[in-house]
């Protein structure tokens, strides 16, 4: 009779269960989306990183991909060259930490090398360290040495008084 359910062809409507479940049957419905777009191996090397190559080639390496036991790694065109001659070394390391045989290869891809960020401009002297720094060049002559110490003495002057003192005050 079961068979006379459905038309050839046709497949047979979902049935619903209804009442407790076990929560390992949800999980495979749940997870799957996001295990298609990384698998779980990527996250491990992702958030382990640092210290599965150390912290040298983790600031200058970063993990993009994990796929068919390939690893696909962004580094700058001089850090690929050294990275492929350690590539038996990486490799092991990486199986060690996920578990033998899920890396079998390095892919490496160039990436830009980020720039340092420039320091932010330096406040404008006082009054007070502008008048230092004049006093203490008054004694040369004018022209391009005493301009340029009297800008070293403002940068001197500026960065101790920027500071806070470490110096212990007597008690009187």
């Amino acid at each position: 009779m079961a068979e006379r359910d459905t038309a050839h062809g046709m497949a047979a409507a979902p049935r619903h269960v209804y009442g407790p479940r076990p929560v390992a049957a949800l999980l495979p419905g749940l997870t799957r989306a996001a295990f298609r777009r990384r698998a779980p191996g990527t996250a491990q090397v992702l958030a382990d990183w640092g210290s599965i190559v150390g912290p040298a080639l983790a600031a200058v390496t970063l993990p993009r991909r994990l796929a068919r036991g390939t690893l696909t790694i962004a580094c700058s065109g001089p850090i690929a060259m050294e990275l492929q001659h350690l590539s038996g070394e990486l490799i092991a390391r990486i199986n060690a930490a996920l578990g033998a045989g899920v890396v079998t290869a390095l892919r490496f891809v160039q990436i830009v090398p980020e720039s340092p960020s420039r320091a932010p401009p330096s406040p404008a002297p006082s009054p007070q360290t502008r008048a230092r720094a004049e006093s203490a060049v008054e004694s040369l002559p004018s022209g391009d040495l005493r301009d340029a110490l009297e800008a070293l003495g403002r940068a001197v002057f500026g960065a101790a008084e920027a500071r806070p003192s470490t110096r212990l005050i007597a008690r009187r």
